[in-house]
């Protein structure tokens, strides 16, 4: 568990919870699921001390939860915010070390490693729950284990803070102050983090869903991954149910944060209501650009889904006309030869007297008289177009 004190200026860490906020600023107290349930009784000590109220239960079960769903939900006191956040690479890997140790012990090795060479761009979609219980000068954010989303917040806090400081020393119109202003506000600017992820996963899935398109229409095509065509549509059907969850949360929130009286984003002594009303509109915007983030991937993730829907029926579509042309092919020689037939069939007939049959030029001519006729025939359905040049 670590215990971060930020001000207007500087962040600092401290080993123990202090018995009250710092005048300017609030606390921030950030562990792993893991930790949660040891550190429960010291986590509602805190949460008294420096949000005037204790955790509800069911709250502490949310938080604790790793595949809690993404929810928003508040009391008197605080707001309970759960958001998924998408599944790193390296945590992606290990769950599907894990997939596969799980099927070889079944002996089903073949379908663990037809899932981890074949769908490893779609496997990312895997996500975990991150909790926030938002107090007015205190954040309680719980991580699954190694989560980057508090580690890479910190050392950017640390950077802009080390920067103030020098900046502040040398000329002190130069100083910047990118550190959060509110616990609201520092959980709005993890959760944008955790959805610029997904917006960059976009680009990965694009590419991945136009190699099965080049695959699925290109001539002579041979397809066979239908299998994980269809894993893949049902992980865009995940990316979207995520999507409309965090939708529902953040508006919950954002209209939640409209509703605040502006005595909740007053910090300190600072009683100017024009202060307060700048803090609540800076994070509704931060909240709406949240959710403009979280609709632009829900509406990828559709588009997605569409295209792949539309290339499948494209391909069939393809094939069947490419079974038409080869149909129409075989009926057009099959009509050619057909009056052929008839003649062979005719002078084969076991009869004594047949015309022509003592002729030494009767022979000649009907194989020239069937020539013509194929001559003939063949020219009409070219021009008709029954036989015709295709990419086959």
């Amino acid at each position: 568990m670590q215990i971060v004190e930020f001000t207007d200026a500087s962040l600092r860490f401290v080993d123990t919870v202090p018995d009250q906020p710092p005048h300017d600023g609030f606390v921030w107290i950030f562990l792993e699921q893991q930790e949660f349930e040891a550190a429960q009784v010291q986590l509602q000590h805190a949460a008294l001390k420096l949000g005037g109220s204790p955790l509800l239960d069911l709250h502490c079960q949310d938080l604790a939860s790793p595949v809690h769903p993404s929810r928003y939900d508040s009391t008197s006191i605080y707001d309970l915010i759960v958001f998924r956040r998408l599944a790193t690479q390296a945590e992606t890997q290990h769950e599907d070390a894990q997939e596969k140790a799980i099927h070889d012990y079944h002996g089903q090795t073949g379908m663990a490693k037809s899932r981890g060479q074949r769908l490893p761009t779609f496997n990312r979609i895997g996500s975990k729950a991150v909790g926030f219980a938002v107090f007015d000068r205190c954040l309680i954010s719980v991580h699954p284990r190694g989560c980057y989303a508090a580690k890479s917040f910190i050392q950017r806090f640390l950077a802009d803070a080390k920067f103030n400081l020098d900046a502040a020393g040398a000329d002190p119109a130069a100083a910047r102050n990118r550190l959060p202003i509110s616990p609201a506000d520092l959980t709005l600017r993890i959760i944008n983090a955790m959805v610029d992820s997904y917006l960059d996963l976009r680009k990965v899935l694009s590419s991945q869903l136009e190699h099965w398109q080049a695959d699925l229409l290109r001539a002579n095509s041979r397809f066979d991954n239908w299998g994980t065509l269809m894993i893949a549509r049902g992980q865009l059907h995940v990316l979207e149910d995520l999507c409309d969850e965090q939708i529902d949360a953040m508006q919950e929130w954002l209209d939640s944060l409209r509703e605040q009286p502006l005595a909740a984003f007053m910090l300190g002594d600072d009683s100017a209501t024009q202060t307060a009303q700048l803090r609540r509109d800076q994070l509704v915007a931060r909240a709406r650009d949240v959710m403009e983030h979280i609709t632009r991937v829900l509406q990828h993730a559709r588009r997605l889904e569409q295209s792949a829907e539309t290339v499948v029926q494209i391909h069939f579509n393809a094939q069947s006309n490419r079974t038409n042309d080869i149909m129409r092919t075989l009926t057009a020689v099959t009509a050619i030869f057909l009056p052929l037939n008839l003649i062979t069939g005719f002078f084969g007939m076991n009869f004594e007297h047949i015309p022509g049959l003592k002729s030494p030029t009767a022979f000649w001519a009907t194989v020239s008289f069937m020539l013509l006729l194929v001559a003939v025939v063949l020219t009409v359905f070219m021009r008709k177009r029954y036989i015709a040049r295709t990419g086959l």
